[in-house]
């Protein structure tokens, strides 16, 4: 419908409502045995090798459903407090798809497998706001179209790579409960989490595995009191937090503007596809958007209806790990800092190693300690050899035989570096390590005041300036000290005995 816009908008409300489609990382896809691209033993698999007579859509070839794929997304469900559908089917969503060879998409319709869910996030101040999930339904993924050659060369004509072709691919479809392009980005990026810490998706954006979608539109207040709301805008395919930002902020200027010069409102057949054009940053017109109805849904005659009793979705709750916004509680009842917080958050892996060498250093009290250890010279380490921490070599208990030796004085802060290195390559214990390459502090008095006297020596600019109260000077004496001690001198001590030997502070 359309109207002749009044001369003034006195309020603009936005309203968002957002679909997720997660790539799940089964080893095989949703209907067939063929290896799926989305888990990591296949990534970067040739273009059209994980191929099967199903996914190719040949005669006689004949779905099976991965029971893998919708535990997974029963997991999901659980996480997000949905509904596990006690019976769901499978649907044929009939539609022009260049890259998926049957030309139809096998999906759910109207018994989804998770509905009536929620998510809460927690708004800046400290306000909740609950979203609501519709549904989270099962369905297999697209292939892929690219216009260009390999290096970027333009190509006249398309390129087809079926290997993601039949993926399992979890929707997850929101409520228009969001009010702001920051909360939609929070709730995504807070489900990303969830997801990996399920351990159902690897989650990396530039590969495809979350894909973003908002729906997007005004409330439009007028000068004479009416409401008017514009057209819906869907955006497609936004795998990165920025443009799905961007994309919701454009169109909250956009749609102003084109109700302005046109007065199109929301209405049956109003919906239109957009994609974003990261360069530009706007969004442009793909396509109006079709009605359920055009999709022409039936039940997939090849396929049985899922069933699922009581004691499945016992199994699967069993199954499940702790979720993101329950570590972060613990560790911050503990005592972890927010810095230190985002690092292990966003690493599944590493909160696993992380926990499991809390437990072998003594549990929750030790969980400070083991943070400044694992998250400085573990994570140093792990960027010098390109690996993730948990893989370095160095086991939880090893981890937690250097946070005892630090605690008790036992080694420098620059031993705990050098003992960590020595660990990823050794499975022997600290103590023995440390002693072998010679990193227990030495408590031999005598020993360290000859060092403190070389070095204050050897920077007698510093030492006047520690004498004249600029304390700041002090560091490039300690750093001689530890320097002749060769890691076996604590800094702690060191600061110390140089006090001590220049009549600082006595």
């Amino acid at each position: 419908m359309t109207a002749t816009p009044p001369s003034a908008i006195v309020k603009r409300r936005l309203i968002v409502g957002l679909e997720v489609h997660v790539e799940l990382s089964t080893r095989s896809k949703m209907f067939t045995s063929a290896p799926n691209v989305a888990h990591p033993d296949f990534e970067g698999a040739p273009p059209n090798s994980l191929l099967d007579p199903v996914v190719l859509a040949l005669p006689g070839s004949l779905p099976v459903m991965n029971r893998a794929a919708v535990e997974m997304s029963m997991m999901v469900g659980l996480a997000l407090h949905c509904d596990i559908a006690r019976v769901s089917k499978w649907d044929r969503k009939n539609y022009f798809y260049p890259d998926l060879p049957k030309g139809y998409q096998i999906s759910q319709y109207d018994m989804p497998l998770c509905a009536k869910g929620w998510h809460e996030i927690v708004l800046a101040g400290g306000t909740r706001k609950r979203i609501g999930i519709v549904r989270a339904h099962l369905e297999e993924d697209t292939g892929k179209l690219s216009h260009e050659l390999p290096g970027g060369a333009p190509f006249d004509g398309s390129l087809v790579d079926l290997n993601r072709a039949g993926t399992p691919l979890l929707e997850i479809v929101t409520e228009p409960d969001f009010s702001s392009a920051d909360e939609v980005v929070q709730f995504a990026q807070e489900l990303r989490e969830v997801c990996r810490f399920l351990g159902v998706t690897e989650g990396v954006m530039q590969k495809g595995h979350m894909r973003f979608e908002p729906n997007v539109n005004l409330a439009l207040t007028l000068d004479d009191g009416s409401e008017v709301r514009t057209p819906i805008s869907e955006i497609k395919n936004l795998n990165s937090f920025r443009a799905l930002k961007g994309a919701i902020e454009h169109e909250t200027v956009r749609q102003e503007r084109q109700w302005i010069e046109d007065g199109r409102a929301q209405g049956r057949g109003m919906k239109s596809t957009r994609g974003w054009d990261d360069i530009a940053m706007e969004t442009v017109l793909q396509r109006e958007k079709e009605d359920a109805h055009d999709y022409r849904y039936f039940p997939d005659p090849d396929l049985v209806s899922v069933e699922v009793d009581a004691a499945w979705v016992d199994r699967i709750r069993a199954r499940m790990k702790e979720l993101p916004s329950a570590r972060r509680a613990r560790y911050e009842a503990a005592g972890v800092g927010e810095k230190d917080l985002r690092q292990l958050l966003d690493q599944p892996q590493l909160c696993e190693f992380f926990d499991a060498t809390v437990e072998a250093a003594g549990g929750a009290k030790a969980t400070t300690a083991v943070a400044k250890v694992v998250l400085n010279a573990g994570a140093k380490h792990a960027n010098e050899r390109g690996v993730a921490l948990a893989k370095l070599g160095i086991t939880p208990a090893q981890v937690a035989g250097i946070v005892a030796l630090r605690d008790a004085g036992a080694i420098s802060a620059q031993g705990v570096d050098q003992l960590f290195g020595l660990a990823c390559d050794s499975s022997e214990d600290p103590q023995a390590l440390a002693a072998s390459a010679g990193l227990l502090v030495a408590n031999d008095e005598g020993q360290l005041t000859q060092w403190t006297d070389a070095a204050i020596a050897a920077n007698a600019q510093a030492s006047a300036d520690v004498r004249a109260g600029k304390m700041a000077a002090i560091g490039r004496i300690v750093g001689a000290v530890v320097k002749q001690g060769g890691g076996s001198v604590d800094g702690k001590a060191a600061t110390a005995m140089i006090l001590k030997r220049l009549g600082v502070g006595s």
